[in-house]
């Protein structure tokens, strides 16, 4: 119960949804989620967080930047579902042409 609650409580937030497809695609640096999410540090950090504890991103330290991808071990089955219809529920949203579009651009620079 604990880990669907987590993984629910993870995807109730459309900022959080939209920086797990980010990831879904390739690790970013957290600099480039506060650019594609357009919220403050602090902020991009506690979706981070949210999504991290469970179990759906993976993160590693480089310096002072933190850089996040989709979790790959151990992650929980009922997580895997999540992700994956997510990812199929929102293939053709418009948002997350929009989002695909912006993250090219930002990885650009």
């Amino acid at each position: 119960m604990r880990e669907f609650m987590a993984v629910a409580k993870a995807l109730s937030d459309e900022n959080r949804v939209r920086a797990l497809l980010a990831v879904m695609q390739q690790e970013l640096c957290v600099c480039q989620i506060i650019e594609l999410l357009e919220l403050a540090p602090s902020t991009v950090s506690k979706h981070m967080a949210i999504l991290r504890q469970a179990r759906l991103v993976d993160s590693r330290k480089e310096g002072r930047w933190i850089y996040y991808r989709l979790a790959d071990d151990d992650v929980p089955a009922v997580a895997l579902r999540g992700m994956q219809w997510v990812a199929a529920s929102l293939a053709s949203d418009p948002r997350n042409r929009q989002d695909k579009d912006r993250l090219k651009r930002i990885l650009q620079v």
